[in-house]
């Protein structure tokens, strides 16, 4: 299997050079020359498997001679072994017709656990054989960055830096990613927002002699393998309410659109998925694309939902590319007209969107009312952002089609929104309920690319 980037002009690389590598040289995403299908019979066969097994049958295609059967399968045992559920991402009935697929059973209670774990055992099995050392630098808007700590903390081969947005993530996503005692990794409080955080991010890896010195390599959703391993609880899901024989849909609430687009590669893969439905807070670059074509950042608005207060979407070139016919000039053309301030998606590619994908927005208060509602009627507490989904999924549910949201954080990452809304405050789990008694270290930065390579040059010796 070899990768391709979306803006054409990069090497085409393996599995493991794309995973390793992350953003592609030309500033483009990597994705596979080809995407694989699972037949009928293949779909079928996943039902009552265990997580693991539906992993390794899901994803191995798309790995080729990375790693060896026994090698693969141990590294996804290691990576989903600390899971707090059997299923590892259950399902839960909210109404007829209407799940919720939990999402936030892993070490730091979102789903960026499902990729983040698994990329952590991917690095060091990988890293181990070429004896190499990498620097991990992400951003993030409050989950990557907890989840990517906790898989990468105390790896003799790795260096973490990961920045957020001061002021701009909860107290819980926070004192997840500052308290972390091991020395190879660094929480860093960028001023400004996240969206800030990303460009620097995309800024180092384009400054080739920076990225070459400290071996640069990215775990945010620039990453293909993080998108790989999020295909795979569509399958799973989907599966336990009847598919292949019966079609199912998704709503999936989205600032940076890699979520939503793992369901895509799963629709590509041969999973019958109805609609794919975009739900966004009140920051709602994309739903306002797929409704009008124009692509205009307008400033990050904070919300209850800080994960998805995003403008710049970096997934979302992803969904482009396959658009325009995977063009990668006409994506590199696109880029550059973002870069002065806005393009306007073509008639064509906006279609072939639609196609594929509904979107929705939600406002602060039908989150907050979507909280109450869901804890008077079903028991659940939702966090603000599985709220918007299942707002949204109410919207855009058909008869006769179940329809899944996914909950992509436990509630308790999130309680002062969550008990505004319904009146009840969500516990930590055991293992993490002295978080708030735990010491903090945080970096804080400028919104300056010089002084972001000075400390990650100062603290990797490079």
């Amino acid at each position: 299997m070899r990768y391709v980037s979306t803006r054409g002009q990069a090497p085409v690389l393996s599995f493991e050079e794309a995973m390793l590598t992350g953003l592609a040289r030309d500033g483009g995403l990597y994705l596979p020359e080809t995407i694989p299908t699972l037949s009928h019979d293949e779909i079928a066969a996943l039902e009552g498997v265990s997580y693991e097994e539906a992993a390794f049958r899901i994803m191995k295609p798309y790995i080729g001679d990375t790693f060896t059967d026994d090698e693969f399968r141990g590294i996804i045992a290691r990576a989903y072994e600390g899971f707090g559920h059997a299923a590892r991402a259950p399902l839960v009935q909210l109404d007829s017709g209407h799940f919720l697929l939990e999402l936030f059973h892993g070490p730091t209670l979102a789903f960026k656990d499902f990729a983040m774990q698994l990329i952590g055992q991917l690095f060091e099995a990988s890293l181990k054989r070429s004896g190499k050392r990498v620097c991990i630098v992400g951003a993030t808007s409050g989950d990557t960055g907890s989840a990517a700590i906790e898989a990468f903390r105390g790896l003799e081969a790795v260096d973490v830096f990961i920045l957020y947005p001061h002021g701009r993530v909860s107290e819980v996503q926070r004192r997840q990613m500052s308290t972390p005692s091991e020395d190879n990794v660094h929480a860093i409080a960028l001023d400004g927002h996240f969206d800030d955080c990303q460009a620097k991010v995309k800024d180092m890896f384009n400054d080739f002699e920076f990225r070459d010195a400290v071996g640069l390599a990215g775990v945010n959703s620039i990453n293909w393998a993080r998108v790989l391993a999020q295909v795979v609880y569509y399958f799973t899901s989907a599966v336990s309410l009847g598919a292949p024989q019966r079609k199912v849909s998704f709503t999936v609430p989205t600032g940076n659109f890699g979520d939503i687009f793992a369901g895509y590669i799963a629709k590509r893969m041969g999973l019958p998925i109805d609609r794919l439905v975009v739900a966004t807070n009140q920051n709602d670059i994309l739903h306002r694309c797929l409704s009008t074509s124009e692509y205009k950042p307008d400033g990050v608005i904070p919300s209850i939902s800080p994960s998805m207060d995003i403008q710049v979407s970096s997934n979302f070139e992803r969904a482009l590319f396959e658009a325009y016919g995977r063009d990668g000039a006409a994506i590199s053309q696109l880029m550059e007209e973002l870069k002065e301030g806005a393009f306007s998606v073509s008639q064509g590619a906006l279609q072939a969107l639609r196609e594929s994908f509904d979107s929705d927005r939600c406002s602060e208060d039908e989150t907050r009312a979507t909280i109450r509602a869901a804890h008077a009627t079903t028991g659940e507490l939702l966090c603000p952002h599985g709220a918007i989904g299942v707002k949204v999924a109410d919207e855009h549910r058909v008869a006769g089609t179940p329809m899944i949201t996914l909950a992509t954080a436990h509630p308790a990452k999130f309680p002062d929104a969550v008990e505004g809304a319904s009146g009840v405050h969500p516990p930590l789990p055991p293992a993490m309920s002295d978080l708030y008694e735990r010491s903090e270290r945080i970096t804080r930065v400028a919104n300056d690319l010089g002084a972001i390579e000075t400390l990650i040059r100062d603290r990797t010796g490079n």
